[in-house]
């Protein structure tokens, strides 16, 4: 019973994180011990199971999927953003370098984590890094395009961002922010929107199963450079998570209030020249602590059963 609630609150955690626009539920996931045994579990959705259930009947499927520990993740993670949307869309807007700081400072200790999981670095290793590090500060600076909200791209921007959740550093909901349907798919969450929220779950569904196969492959295959290009990911994002910022472009969303589209990372001093408000240095240096701290916490909720 323990380690059931251990991963349903693990799942409340990732959901949190998720919907802040530059940090991954795979963070959390990997700090808490259950990132390989998650990877595991997705793999395992191919067409096999229906011989599965066919030969051996379902009991067989629900152990071969790791069914228990995927609805405890999952439920807690869907209850985390119905519950949390609005609170967390509300810090975003009115205290964001309090919530940009503490989660620069639990990214910067995850990272710092998963980079001990590598056996040793080598030249090629680091290179694995160098190109991780690379990649996110790539995407985090994408110019954002805006789609139409049709269920179409909702589909398909289900697709992406869940890749990008399952990749530690990497947020889903910056995947779709870029794409122009953040705004959309959190007043979907707000207004229970059952027909888009279908739409969103199929491709988000299709997504993972995906792409999870080829991580898992790579973990087996490759595992420490694979390691590497996560830190690297990681590293990379804190870019996007750097707490002080100018919002150089807004995106509107359906209530009339005000989304950051496009920023850039500025000094505190420049930012209290820009925006006329606190630059918050000691409080922000407190929340990064707090941050940091969390990470501990966090690895004591680890559950690596079945790794």
């Amino acid at each position: 019973m323990k380690q059931k609630i251990n991963i349903f609150v693990i799942g409340l955690v990732m959901g949190a994180a998720e919907i802040v626009p530059g940090v991954s539920g795979g963070t959390i996931a990997f700090i808490t011990g259950i990132y390989e045994r998650l990877l595991s579990s997705l793999k395992h959705f191919t067409p096999g199971l229906l011989l599965l259930l066919k030969d051996e009947g379902f009991m067989a499927v629900w152990r071969r999927v790791d069914a228990e520990f995927l609805l405890l993740l999952f439920g807690g993670m869907g209850t985390s953003i119905l519950l949390l949307a609005t609170g967390i869309s509300y810090l975003l807007v009115h205290e964001p370098i309090l919530l940009w700081s503490f989660f620069f400072g639990l990214v910067l200790a995850s990272s710092w984590l998963m980079s001990r999981q590598i056996d040793r670095l080598n030249l090629n290793r680091v290179a694995w890094a160098l190109a991780g590090i690379g990649i996110g500060v790539v995407i985090t600076g994408l110019a954002p395009i805006e789609l139409a909200p049709t269920p179409m791209f909702i589909f398909i921007g289900g697709a992406v961002a869940v890749c990008a959740w399952i990749l530690p550093g990497i947020s889903g909901s910056f995947i779709l922010l870029i794409l122009g349907l953040y705004g959309f798919v959190i007043e979907a969450i707000r207004q229970l929107d059952i027909a888009t929220l279908v739409v969103l779950a199929a491709g988000c569904s299709l997504g993972l199963i995906s792409f999870a196969q080829v991580l898992s492959r790579l973990f087996k295959s490759r595992r420490n450079e694979t390691l590497a290009m996560l830190t690297g990911f990681m590293l990379g994002s804190l870019v996007k998570l750097w707490p002080w910022k100018q919002t150089l472009a807004y995106q509107i969303g359906s209530d009339g209030h005000q989304i950051p589209l496009v920023q850039e990372a500025v000094l505190p001093s420049t930012y209290v020249l820009i925006t006329g408000h606190e630059s918050q240095i000691g409080l922000a240096l407190l929340a990064l602590l707090v941050g940091l701290a969390a990470v501990v916490l966090l690895g004591k909720l680890a559950y690596t059963g079945n790794r």
